[in-house]
């Protein structure tokens, strides 16, 4: 990493203390001899005297020049090296700031492949009332769900489910599935002679990967039910009470929407569960529930089925189709038919009952054919040195969320950590820098920045809040995991910015189909560093297009803020905006979340963690993107700087070493956590199960937080753990805007 540039000590102001001022000066006029000679940092000695400064003291300084419109920690380059301009700036900066523009790679041409994107058409104009629904069914549809034509996918599952066949369904992200399957659930048992009893138990099973999706799924079911009230809706999902879910399953339930996690739980350990009467078993988001250790899961819930009930209604639904998405069908389905929505001919394809004949969609299909894109949706990269991604990021957010109106945002990180981190110090510093544009502020603009956190490590109580909260809110920002890449249907969502990379193309298709969902319109943007250029070409090869966004172009609305200016030497006017002013600005901004991160040792110690989860994260890259995530390819120094770190942390392991050594007398139990079996637990608790109620013992300091700290268990979803320090939160971590 690039060393610090102005390392430099404050002028003491009193005048008892000028003994200690001799050594102060010294290393001021060490460092403004080498800023002469070159771009070289000072002496790593008396780098780390400037490290001596209390740290809450100089970034109280720094802060308050920062609210004054000052840049703390100037470039060099500014003046010229003899002039008493620079010398006054060199006596009276106090907070040690690198450049942020200083050794970065070359940001390398980016090679676009013109490509033809998989497309398919959203509505039809076939009507509902064409179909041979109940006319209470059909009128719930057009007054409360506000549909009255039908969209492709349901214009071509909703017959075919109607005549009771097992279907594979294969459709663009938003495209209507949920509807493709729940309107023929309603009407098959609406219509039976036998009039339905709530005490019968569950005619229908809805299997979906994540608590948000099963909520999501049980309101529009809900919605449908409002005409036949004698058909009971029920939903089982990880985080609720047990012993209430039992309760509701004693009473009975029809409709039973449920994650797979719990749904095992309850098979195994409550006895009035019983699926005699299943006549549909649905598999939403199919390839994200066979996902590693979901796959066993499903196959205890097929044993429980088979051995009480063998003949059903069997239904598939994903946007994407996985190798075990073609093996469930196989081994699941009887005689399907294949909906892909895609296809030329847009009809049907019947497939056989013991497996997927060639014709019929398949996981090398897929590859070649593409992902089906909704058509209003607009793709973009950038590419971003390493230590600009925080600048870079938090930039962006300023553009759209407070210079232009009706903006909602959706930030995919890799980690609960890295979503907590980014998400406090967004939380703490952005707010409080919406000072007045050049341009006028928009109304209510600070009104409109505001953040929202969703991961698996919350409670279940705050994930449901923020679910509500966010999705009929009409502005905010919401950063997550994965957790919200499946299926959930957040409306008038007009951003998606992927600021860590999905590990898949499959993956990247269903972040951005969080926005353009049902013809709206919506954008994508996906940060990258210069030397993960070829990820482009890796999601061109699915035949996903992107157009190119300037990394400039983002940093430059940070000219339309006067808190961002840099220091002036006296009445001196703004200059004329231009590179050099906006790298001025990017490091004021950079300065303020730097200033945070140090006025504590405890911050600088919850940086570090994230940092070390980001680390974990990107060595899980697969295999055939290695060459492009690897890391090895990773400045450590630069990538510490977009946490917040003046340096480049150092022993990052130690501490996990130590707990090692601590665990040395139980080595047996120590290599079991390591296994596939710990892997598995983690996914469930993430996704699905939530039976990580019993959690982990914690020491005395830990059950004693400091006043405004709330730490938080700490996971990655999909990631490998390792003993790392970052599977557990830093003692006293900010917990909030009281921080």
């Amino acid at each position: 990493m690039a060393a610090a540039d102005g390392a430099l000590l404050p002028e003491p102001r009193a005048a008892a203390s000028r003994p200690r001022r001799a050594p102060a000066r010294r290393p001021a006029k060490a460092t403004k001899r080498r800023c002469q000679a070159s771009s070289e940092a000072p002496p790593a000695k008396r780098r780390s005297q400037a490290w001596s400064l209390p740290a809450g003291n100089a970034a109280a300084r720094g802060a308050r020049k920062t609210l004054k419109g000052e840049a703390p920690g100037a470039s060099c380059q500014q003046q010229p090296p003899g002039s008493a301009g620079a010398r006054s700036h060199e006596q009276r900066a106090g907070v040690k700031t690198s450049s942020l523009f200083k050794n970065n790679p070359e940001i390398p041409e980016l090679d676009r492949p013109a490509v033809t994107q998989v497309q398919e058409e959203v509505f039809t104009s076939d009507a509902f009332h064409e179909l041979d629904l109940h006319p209470h069914l059909i009128s719930t549809i057009n007054t409360v769900l506000k549909m009255s034509s039908m969209t492709s996918v349901q214009k071509q599952s909703i017959p075919v489910l109607l005549g009771g066949r097992d279907a594979l369904v294969r459709s663009q992200t938003g495209s209507g599935k949920t509807l493709a399957y729940c309107i023929p659930v309603v009407q098959s048992l609406q219509a039976m002679k036998a009039k339905i009893q709530r005490s019968d138990g569950p005619y229908a099973l809805v299997l979906v990967p994540t608590r948000e999706l099963a909520l999501q799924s049980f309101d529009t079911v809900q919605k449908l039910l409002k005409p036949f009230t004698w058909i009971v809706p029920g939903v089982l999902m990880g985080g609720e009470k047990r012993k209430s879910e039992k309760a509701r399953l004693r009473k009975g339930i029809n409709i039973l929407i449920s994650t797979p996690g719990r749904l095992v739980d309850h098979i195994k350990s409550t006895k009035n569960i019983h699926f005699s009467r299943i006549q549909w078993l649905i598999l939403d988001e199919a390839d994200r529930i066979l996902d590693l250790g979901f796959e066993k899961d499903v196959t205890v819930i097929l044993n429980a089925l088979n051995a009480q009930c063998q003949k059903r209604q069997n239904v598939l639904l994903s946007a994407t189709l996985t190798e075990g998405v073609t093996r469930l069908a196989n081994i699941s389905l009887h005689d399907p038919v294949s909906i892909s929505v895609q296809d030329d001919s847009g009809a049907p394809s019947t497939c056989g009952d013991r497996a997927m004949p060639a014709a019929c969609p398949a996981p090398a299909g897929d590859q070649q054919a593409g992902f089906a894109i909704p058509v209003s949706l607009d793709q973009h990269v950038v590419l971003v040195p390493s230590k600009l991604r925080l600048v870079c990021l938090a930039a962006f957010i300023l553009q759209k969320c407070q210079f232009e109106e009706d903006q909602k945002m959706i930030i995919f990180l890799s980690s609960c950590e890295l979503v907590e981190f980014h998400y406090i110090l967004f939380v703490q510093t952005l707010p409080s820098l919406s000072g007045a544009p050049d341009s006028g502020p928009l109304p209510s603009a600070a009104a409109r920045l505001k953040f929202y956190r969703l991961h698996g490590a919350l409670e279940q109580e705050e994930r449901t809040a923020v679910f509500q909260e966010f999705a009929h809110s009409k502005t905010g920002v919401l950063l997550c995991t994965d957790v919200a890449a499946r299926g959930l249907d957040l409306p008038q969502v007009t951003w998606i910015v992927q600021y860590n990379a999905p590990s898949s193309p499959a993956e990247y298709i269903h972040r951005i189909g969080r926005t353009a969902r049902i013809g709206c319109q919506g954008s994508s943007l996906l940060i990258l560093a210069p030397s993960e250029a070829e990820y482009v070409n890796s999601l061109a090869s699915h035949k996903i297009n992107m157009s190119e966004m300037k990394m400039e172009a983002i940093l430059s609305v940070l000219t339309r803020d006067d808190c961002f200016k840099g220091r002036r030497q006296g009445n001196e006017q703004s200059r004329a905006v231009g590179p050099q002013e906006i790298r001025e600005r990017a490091t004021v901004l950079q300065t303020v979340f730097e200033d945070y991160v140090h006025s504590s040792e405890k911050r600088i110690s919850w940086a570090k963690k994230a940092l070390q989860s980001f680390i974990r994260a990107y060595t899980t890259y697969p295999r055939g993107l290695k060459h492009i995530f690897h890391v090895r390819l990773l400045h450590l120094g630069h990538v510490a700087k977009s946490f917040g770190l003046r340096d480049a942390p150092r022993n990052l392991g130690t501490s996990a070493l130590k707990r090692r050594k601590a665990n040395g007398k139980r080595p047996d139990l120590h290599k079991k956590t390591l296994g596939k079996h710990r892997l598995a637990e983690i996914l469930r608790s993430e996704y699905s199960s939530g039976m990580e109620a019993a959690a982990p013992k914690v020491t005395a300091q830990s059950q004693r937080p400091e006043p405004g700290s709330q730490p938080r268990p700490a996971c990655t979803p999909g990631k490998k753990r390792k003993g790392s320090p970052g599977n557990r939160n830093p003692e006293g971590l900010p917990g909030g805007p009281q921080d």
